[in-house]
């Protein structure tokens, strides 16, 4: 078993790579791993279905925030998908006994560690495993207080799921991870990233110009269809606040990443913005309680109007913020 502390995160792939360089000299917090990897974004996929809804999505596609971050940071990572389940807790085991801690990407509903009501087919969980003790292993996953234990053939049944995003058994360490880092450089970057993310895609449904279509597509719905109405703005409830850390919880990850940048570099530009982003991640969490009332409306006509007004508001915030980080930026470079 290899000596490791446990952090609780508040979303599994940016806690478990804080965790991770962390352990290997390189002092990381959540926040910062997350905005250093340019994790968030918006999207309105309806082409991707959950549950015969369009996906919508808050944050960079999975493994996004593992590849990005260890490029950016110099980092060796090593990652390995196995269409052999068997080599796949064969190589785990030689990485755990040779002393390394190893990412894993695995499906909730095959955890039993996790509450019946929390299990749910989603196959892009990340979570570390750092030692076993006879047929357990030892996990550190993020979104527990304290470290968990886990059978062998339960997380041999998570990692080797079947259905969208299957994990195929990943697994990833890091290597040659240097303490010495150019962080205004990497901030700098990080940042123009993320702005180019959010305000310069071209397409109707990434970035900002997606809020704005969710926004068109809210204020389109008919009063008539009051039972679809009902899932679809549950369903956009689910997605910003129960789907991994959901959207008003990015937005706050990432002003916490924007304050702690600003306090790194010597830099009130992005403390300012922190503040900005707060307050968008508030303005979020308004439009999801909008939401609910609307979804629990009875006896009346609704008017979806003022809710799509709020989105609109909410992606004029964003813009406006992205255009100022973004010419930040670029001074800087």
């Amino acid at each position: 078993m290899t000596p490791f502390e446990h952090r609780q995160s508040a979303h599994c792939e940016s806690g478990v790579m804080a965790s991770l360089l962390t352990h290997a000299g390189l002092p990381m917090s959540e926040p910062m791993a997350f905005g250093l990897a340019s994790g968030l974004a918006f999207a309105y996929l309806p082409i991707v279905k959950l549950g015969g809804m369009p996906l919508i999505a808050y944050r960079m596609p999975p493994r996004h925030l593992i590849k990005t971050l260890s490029k950016r940071l110099g980092v060796r990572l090593t990652s390995r998908t196995f269409n052999n389940p068997e080599q796949g807790r064969i190589a785990l085991d030689a990485a755990l006994d040779s002393g390394r801690l190893a990412g894993l990407q695995s499906s909730v509903f095959w955890l039993p560690y996790f509450p019946p009501e929390m299990r749910f087919h989603f196959n892009a969980h990340n979570l570390l495993a750092y030692g076993r003790e006879g047929n357990e292993y030892l996990l550190s996953d993020p979104v527990f207080e304290a470290p968990v234990r886990c059978a062998a053939e339960d997380l041999q049944k998570a990692r080797f799921a079947k259905g969208a995003l299957a994990a195929k058994g990943l697994m990833y360490y890091l290597d040659d991870v240097s303490p010495d880092q150019d962080w205004e450089a990497l901030i700098r970057k990080s940042v123009l990233s993320t702005a180019r993310i959010l305000d310069g895609m071209p397409l109707p449904w990434i970035g900002i110009r997606g809020i704005g279509h969710l926004a068109k597509r809210v204020e389109a719905l008919d009063p008539a269809q009051a039972k679809y109405n009902r899932l679809y703005l549950t369903h956009i409830v689910r997605m910003q606040e129960e789907i991994g850390t959901g959207g008003a919880g990015f937005r706050f990850m990432y002003a916490s990443f924007l304050q702690e940048a600003g306090e790194k570099i010597g830099d009130a530009t992005l403390q300012a913005a922190s503040a900005r982003m707060t307050a968008v991640g508030d303005d979020w969490r308004q439009f999801a309680s909008a939401c609910v009332r609307a979804s629990r409306s009875k006896g009346e006509t609704p008017d979806f109007r003022p809710i799509s007004e709020m989105l609109r508001g909410i992606a004029g915030q964003e813009r406006a913020l992205m255009k100022e980080l973004g010419a930040w930026a670029r001074r800087k470079g």
